[in-house]
């Protein structure tokens, strides 16, 4: 399927592993122009240089943090105009409710909420007036069915789906689109130490972990297994599309079936 990519400029925050990175070869895969962001210049370079081998792709890096407003501008700065803005930054963590801090609050808000803000208010409008371009959030399954032991994130994937919906709702009359996925958990960068530090043993496996997680705290799950960062990918890119005028305002579930057994 011909997703209608060509010459069309994406920008995708927090690309340089995981989810953000495949999201970013999927779209230049199709076509799309694509500008990475990053703190760590190793990691940048290195996610730049990996999907530039894709044949007639053209790959940017910004070395920039985007949870700050210096780190946007610079973004905004270098390149002022997209077609397309995926909001994929984000960090989790497990932690018991009661030593969630003020600062970790504050913290998980301004990193996972406030970049995709800080990045949307400059490109949003321009795509209105425009009358054309996309805004993806990459939101989670939690922002729906929160998770106990991790409310602080759940929150904030909680509000990506209101400002997604909200924004949608000013594209009337345009061919905008704004949507959020809702990934379920998905074999990334860190994923490992995240199931070991909420195994029951201290020294478990990568596999021990993943089995323990699957069985326990997301035995719900229809897919039983990790999701793939390349399958989210693939829904992102559909929603980049211009084939996808039609889906607005959409929370699009992508979380192997979870939902209905955490909610």
């Amino acid at each position: 399927m011909d997703l209608k990519l060509t010459n069309k400029k994406a920008l995708v925050s927090g690309s340089t592993a995981g989810i953000g990175l495949e999201i970013a070869r999927k779209l230049a895969h199709e076509g799309a122009d694509v500008v990475l962001t990053g703190r760590d210049p190793a990691k940048l370079n290195a996610a730049v240089a990996d999907i530039g081998t894709a044949p007639g792709t053209k790959v940017a890096g910004v070395l920039a943090d985007v949870t700050t407003t210096e780190g946007a501008a610079k973004v905004i700065t270098q390149h002022a105009q997209v077609d397309i803005l995926v909001n994929n930054l984000g960090i989790y963590e497990s932690k018991p409710f009661a030593e969630i801090t003020d600062d970790d609050w504050l913290h998980y808000f301004d990193i996972n909420v406030m970049s995709g803000v800080r990045l949307s208010r400059h490109y949003f409008p321009r795509m209105l007036e425009k009358k054309s371009g996309r805004v993806i959030f990459v939101s989670s399954e939690t922002g729906l069915a929160v998770d106990p032991a991790m409310i602080h994130y759940a929150m904030t994937k909680t509000a990506q789906l209101s400002i997604a919906r909200g924004m949608a709702g000013l594209t009337r009359g345009t061919a905008v689109t704004v949507n959020s996925v809702m990934p379920g958990p998905t074999r990334s960068e860190g994923i490992v130490e995240f199931l070991k530090s909420v195994a029951s043993k201290s020294d478990a496996t990568a596999q021990e972990a993943e089995a323990e997680f699957f069985a326990g705290a997301r035995s719900g799950s229809l897919l039983q297994r990790m999701i793939e960062a390349e399958e989210i990918a693939n829904l992102v890119a559909y929603l980049a599309s211009p084939i996808s005028a039609a889906t607005n305002g959409a929370a699009i579930r992508v979380e192997g079936g979870l939902i209905n057994s955490l909610a």
